[in-house]
């Protein structure tokens, strides 16, 4: 009687003490989180760049041509600069006369003075147009800059020098042709009054000999 007690009491005892094991084997298990991965990000967008053109590409002393910027800042200063490349320097600082002499020449760079500057105001669209009449002949180049947004851009010009109008032909013009056709009428003029004496001696020489 007393063994089956102790059996009993065992039995109870292993029982009490399995139930929290088994209950905590039947807890799930806390699983591992997946790898976050980085998600692939856009690409930047490309720089805005900002333009600068000129309406005609070559122009003569004293024309005037129009300068538009583009893509700078919205209502913004844009400083613009000019510089200027002589287009051409004569080689030995000479040049010659139809007549043969020589006469000096002053050098294409001596016009070009310091690079000029002036500014330009855009709109709320970062565009601006400004006119510019040239005092200087040469390559120039116009390098704008806007102030707040920092972009730059750049343009160029040829100038040349002006035509020269055709002029009508003058009293100076016309005293070389003048002194050579004078100069053939007198020859004709000698030459048939020779005639008109060699004839009437001829003739009186005729008449005398009859």
């Amino acid at each position: 009687m007393r063994l089956s007690r102790i059996i009993m009491a065992l039995t109870v005892g292993l029982a009490v003490v399995a139930v929290p094991a088994a209950a905590g084997a039947a807890q799930p298990q806390p699983q591992p989180s997946p790898t976050v991965t980085d998600s692939p990000q856009p690409p930047p967008y490309p720089p805005v760049l900002a333009s600068l053109t000129v309406n005609r590409p070559t122009i003569f002393l004293g024309e005037t041509v129009i300068l538009s910027g583009r893509n700078f800042g919205p209502n913004e200063t844009v400083d613009i600069v000019v510089s200027v490349t002589p287009l051409a320097a004569p080689a030995a600082g000479t040049a010659r006369r139809s007549d043969g002499s020589a006469v000096a020449m002053t050098p294409v760079a001596f016009q070009a003075s310091a690079p000029l500057s002036f500014t330009a105001r855009t709109n709320s669209e970062g565009v601006f147009t400004r006119r510019y009449t040239p005092s200087v002949t040469g390559l120039l180049t116009f390098t704008s800059t806007g102030r707040e947004s920092g972009r730059t851009a750049s343009s160029q010009l040829r100038v040349l020098h002006k035509k020269k109008p055709h002029l009508p032909v003058t009293g100076s013009s016309l005293d070389t042709p003048m002194k050579v056709g004078g100069g053939l009428v007198a020859a004709g003029a000698v030459l048939l009054l020779g005639t008109v004496a060699w004839r009437r001696r001829n003739r009186f020489g005729a008449g005398g000999a009859n």
